[in-house]
């Protein structure tokens, strides 16, 4: 039986390099895959890792239908035996019910990766419908580290090295962005977030 999987954590826990390892298995095995992502760090219609790999993929704009887009594959004689969509937190849930779709009626085997949650700890609307609609979520294990060596469990965005909680949920940045960048983001534990705490006010704290 097909399944639509939801493989969730915080930024720098490892998913694009997930997605990328089951890209590789199953290629290895014979298997065919679609690779979907959207608004990549490295650019449109890339699946990038922070490790440094990288591949190929279908940049999947708000128009975007996956459902179509499969039969329309499978009626010109490819084949496709699983799909991977990374950077999922951003898909509307109107395209996360296309993709629960491409499982139950097409047979595809459907891989999604991302956050679920935003800055402001607010469920992504794309995350929310995979969690409610997902055969299996699984939180990846490979944890995320705050600055003080706890668990991360929440993304922290700065603006000029600073932590907001404030502002639109889709700005593109990155974990490990210089202090200066005008957008980056952070991996904090719960109680930093709440304080608002990043690593750079820390450390300007003890400098005090």
């Amino acid at each position: 039986m097909a399944e639509l999987a939801f493989f969730s954590g915080t930024m720098d826990c490892g998913k694009s390099t997930l997605a990328l390892q089951i890209q590789h298995n199953r290629s290895a095995r014979g298997l065919r895959g679609l690779i979907f992502t959207r608004n990549d760090r490295a650019g449109e219609g890339l699946l990038s890792s922070r490790l440094g790999l990288v591949t190929q993929a279908t940049e999947a704009d708000e128009k975007f239908d996956f459902h179509a887009h499969l039969v329309g594959c499978l009626a010109a004689g490819e084949r496709v035996d699983y799909v991977i969509a990374d950077e999922a937190q951003f898909l509307s849930p109107e395209q996360v019910d296309q993709l629960a779709r491409v499982v139950d009626d097409l047979g595809v085997d459907v891989y999604a990766f991302g956050i679920a949650t935003d800055f402001r700890t607010k469920l992504f609307p794309g995350s929310q419908r995979l969690i409610e609609l997902a055969d299996r979520v699984e939180v990846l294990q490979v944890e995320a580290l705050c600055w003080c060596g706890a668990r991360a469990t929440h993304n922290a965005r700065t603006e000029g090295g600073r932590m907001v909680v404030e502002g639109a949920q889709v700005v593109v940045g990155d974990v490990g962005a210089a202090a200066t960048a005008e957008v980056g983001y952070e991996v904090l534990c719960r109680r930093h977030h709440r304080h608002r705490l990043t690593a750079a006010a820390a450390t300007a704290a003890a400098a005090d």
